[in-house]
């Protein structure tokens, strides 16, 4: 029994090397949603917003598991080898513990060593079916020290129900079953066994599908190793106590001890669920993952911004600043250290000669330099102080006045009078003209004095092309209304004002 165990063993580690790991990431991205279920959403929410610390559980998918292996009784008969086979469905209820229930079925059998045989043991059959509920652990899900893991070591415990239809070897041959076997209900009492739930099929002797209920403790371990992001190969070693006082799994009743099984089985497990809406079975992520990685590469915490010393305001962190008395708004070197860019000693912001030549070094406290001035240098500048600008001449001499008959029309003759006195405006640009109008006697006259005043400014800008600026608006003089005069200046004054009387406008 023991050196197939270890066959096994020597074949499922030369299979698991042969078969290539694939790496892991860390698990899942905590901003996808589509992995939490509805109710943990309003928790997973406030943890995307700050608002809470802890991200809620992601769904997570099932495991589907199949497993064929050894089985044996420890009893007082001597055991042989026997086989099982089991189906297992796996959920994680955190990234340690989860819960598995399966069914097992065990063929076992048994004969008697010489000893056994003198004290009238036989050989026996056992074929059991077991329907078990385990809490699994697992040992290595959570490290500091790596990502998620690639082999599940866990340890289990848990309860079966067990139903055992057990046979023993007659010692006169002609059993009521095949091979000369009998039914074993128990040596002392044939329709009653302790630790026993019930006995199905009832007590007969020839009841040929007669099994016992009993109870049973379920202890274990067990090491998965991952095959891909579906797959993982596991090795599991199992043992199942009866119930306080059975002993008849080996169809012989012997002293006070109880009978157990041991079930060592090669498992291929497989992972069930969409993975866009699941991340892998919890036990193959390590719930540091997000944590060691928001601390490599943050994503998700509210970092304050970082503000660095900085005492002048130059622009240049206090640790780095050779310099850091540096006055507001001077210009700085990468050191923080005030430039002077021609080297004479003073800085940029005092020197008042930037760029002093060398051959003029020393300089003064403002930083001009000490060479004497060139004599053409002095004789420009001499030039310079004694000049002055010539005054500005109007020369555009009389111009001539533009005759009224009545209103503020212009007549054909007038226009003519004005297309003349423009093309001299035009030849004189230095100066301005004063267009002037007369009649102050009354308000009346005022108006009629505007009117016409502004009817002659308007032919000379839009007709004759005078600038508007060239022309100064003056009206309501003393003088013969009937007449407008143009007259040169280097003065300045409005070229429009605002009708005096509008309402006393002329027809």
């Amino acid at each position: 029994m023991a050196s197939k165990k270890y066959i096994l063993v020597a074949v499922l580690i030369v299979l698991i090397q042969s078969v290539g790991l694939a790496q892991t990431d860390w698990g899942w991205d905590w901003k996808d949603t589509s992995k939490v279920a509805v109710k943990n959403l309003p928790q997973h929410n406030e943890f995307l917003n700050n608002q809470y610390p802890y991200p809620a559980k992601p769904r997570s998918q099932w495991e589907l598991g199949f497993g064929v292996g050894f089985s044996g009784i420890s009893g007082d008969v001597k055991s042989k080898t026997g086989f099982g086979g089991t189906i297992t469905l796996r959920k994680a209820l955190s990234n340690v513990f989860s819960i598995r229930t399966g069914l097992t079925g065990l063929l076992n059998s048994g004969s008697p060593n010489p000893y056994g045989a003198s004290i009238g043991q036989v050989d026996y059959k056992n074929q059991t079916h077991q329907l078990s509920v385990d809490v699994i652990a697992s040992l290595n899900s959570i490290s500091h020290y790596r990502g998620n893991p690639k082999t599940d070591i866990y340890v289990l415990g848990g309860y079966s129900l067990n139903a055992a239809r057990v046979l023993y070897k007659t010692p006169i041959p002609g059993g009521n079953q095949s091979g000369g076997y009998s039914i074993f209900y128990g040596l002392n009492n044939p329709n009653s066994q302790a630790g026993t739930i019930t006995t199905m099929g009832g007590a007969k002797i020839n009841g040929r599908n007669a099994f016992t209920l009993f109870h049973g403790l379920n202890l274990g371990a067990g090491i998965a190793f991952k095959l891909s992001d579906k797959l993982n190969l596991g090795f599991e070693q199992k043992y199942t106590f009866t119930a306080p006082g059975y002993d008849y799994l080996d169809a012989w009743k012997g002293g006070n001890s109880n009978d157990y099984y041991s079930y060592t089985s090669v498992r291929l497990n497989v992972n069930l669920g969409n993975k866009a809406k699941r991340v892998a079975p919890l036990w193959w992520i390590n719930p540091n993952n997000f944590i060691y990685n928001e601390l490599n590469s943050p994503k998700h915490m509210k970092l304050p911004k970082v503000v660095l010393p900085d005492a002048d305001g130059d622009g240049v962190t206090d640790q780095f600043d050779l310099e850091p008395n540096t006055p507001k708004g001077a210009p700085v070197d990468s050191h923080g250290v005030s430039k002077d860019t021609d080297g004479d000693g003073v800085p940029d912001f005092r020197d008042k000669e930037v760029l002093t030549p060398k051959s003029c070094f020393p300089v003064n406290n403002d930083g001009i330099g000490t060479c004497p001035e060139p004599a053409c240098c002095k004789e420009i500048k001499d030039m310079m102080a004694n000049w002055k600008p010539e005054k500005a001449e109007c020369t555009i001499g009389n111009l001539p006045s533009v005759q009224f008959k009545g209103g503020a029309k212009l007549s054909k003759d007038a226009q003519k009078v004005l297309a003349s006195a423009a093309d001299r405006i035009k030849a004189n640009p230095n100066c301005k003209v004063k267009v002037i109008g007369y009649g102050a006697s009354s308000k009346s006259a005022q108006q009629l004095s505007w009117e016409r005043v502004n009817a002659v400014i308007k032919y000379l800008v839009e007709k004759q092309g005078v600038s508007e600026s060239r022309l100064i608006f003056v009206f309501a003089q003393d003088g013969d209304a009937n007449t407008v005069d143009l007259q040169g200046t280097l003065e300045d004054g409005p070229n429009t004002v605002p009708a005096p009387h509008p309402n006393l406008k002329s027809k």
